[in-house]
């Protein structure tokens, strides 16, 4: 059943940080210094935290609204309008990518969003990144078919490792997953990139990764990314593999089109413009913990800026702080 976003969209809203509208952009963030896709633009389909999953290593928290039903959240009118205000720019891109706050094939709109991205503006590579919960769907099939890489995430082969790392919503199995995407891949003629994100203690010992090696030599996909923890976690237990760990998997796992997700490669943006660079730090540490070095390099501003407002923003009790390996993380949390 498709529930429209009348009925769901005033509670969504209350949940969702609109901190966005005073930058101009509801649905659009970035251009963002991804590891995997280089400067990309996110498209975000979904209210924060509605997944079909709660991961215990997702940099954005703990899953508040967890669901299987697809919706259409939001007006898909209302992406439209800014992508052709934002492209009317001729911005300068290595992706544009359906990603976000939550799971966006989950979005009922996703189909339609996708052809309009690839009639407007062909030239941009369109990814879609997703937990790959849904890819079973015959519907969803076909709507992400003219995408040009779609990259899901496989963590498990067995549904006790599944059901630990994922927390997925009642009803979902790692078989029927794993099904999904042979089945995906059978018709669809893009690339896949599938990450495995591994967890010391959960995922990574020998017999688990040889399993999965078996798995995915069956799914065939164009490559496979192993990805571990950069930003802090949904779980604190939770830590990221070393790089000896790394390698041993990549070992285990015996596949040749393997690679670690490197470090994310800076480049410096050029500053945005806007009147509230308040507003633009607050709508970035909304959607992900980051650093000083992540907000400075994605926005524009001066290292020296960046700090300055998180000063400002210290006594503010949404301001909430970590410090992981790679330094102090800042995110902005509603209450």
């Amino acid at each position: 059943m498709v529930i429209s976003y009348p009925v769901y969209y005033p509670i969504f809203k209350k949940i969702r940080n609109v901190t966005t509208k005073e930058m101009g952009y509801s649905h659009l963030f970035g251009p963002v210094s991804s590891r995997r896709l280089g400067q990309s633009l996110g498209i975000d389909l979904i209210p924060f935290k509605v997944c079909s999953f709660d991961c215990v290593y997702c940099e954005l928290g703990r899953t508040t609204y967890k669901t299987t039903t697809r919706q259409e959240f939001f007006p898909p009118s209302e992406v439209e309008e800014e992508l052709m205000r934002f492209f009317s720019t001729d911005p300068t891109l290595d992706y544009i990518t359906l990603s976000g706050s939550g799971e966006p094939t989950l979005s009922f709109s996703i189909g339609r969003i996708v052809k309009f991205i690839k009639c407007n503006f062909p030239s941009y590579p369109l990814t879609v990144l997703t937990n790959g919960s849904l890819l079973w769907e015959r519907e969803l099939q076909q709507e992400l078919l003219p995408a040009d890489v779609i990259l899901p995430t496989l963590c498990a082969v067995d549904e006790e490792t599944f059901q630990k790392i994922h927390r997925p919503s009642p009803g979902l199995t790692i078989k029927e997953i794993i099904r999904g995407l042979k089945e995906f891949r059978s018709i669809y003629r893009g690339e896949i990139w599938l990450e495995i994100f591994l967890i010391p203690g959960l995922n990574m010992d020998s017999d688990h990764l040889a399993a999965l090696g078996d798995e995915i030599e069956k799914i065939h996909p164009d490559k496979v990314q192993l990805n571990t923890l950069d930003r802090p976690g949904a779980e604190s237990w939770v830590r990221p593999a070393n790089r000896d760990e790394l390698d041993d998997a990549a070992r285990i796992l015996g596949l040749p089109y393997t690679e670690p997700i490197r470090p994310v490669s800076y480049q410096r943006t050029p500053k945005r413009t806007t009147a509230d660079p308040a507003s633009m730090v607050i709508e970035m540490i909304s959607r992900r913990p980051c650093t000083v070095e992540d907000i400075a390099q994605a926005t524009g501003l001066h290292r020296t800026e960046v700090g300055k407002l998180l000063r400002e923003f210290s006594r503010d009790p949404r301001l909430h702080l970590k410090r992981e390996s790679r330094g102090i993380f800042y995110s902005w949390v509603e209450t």
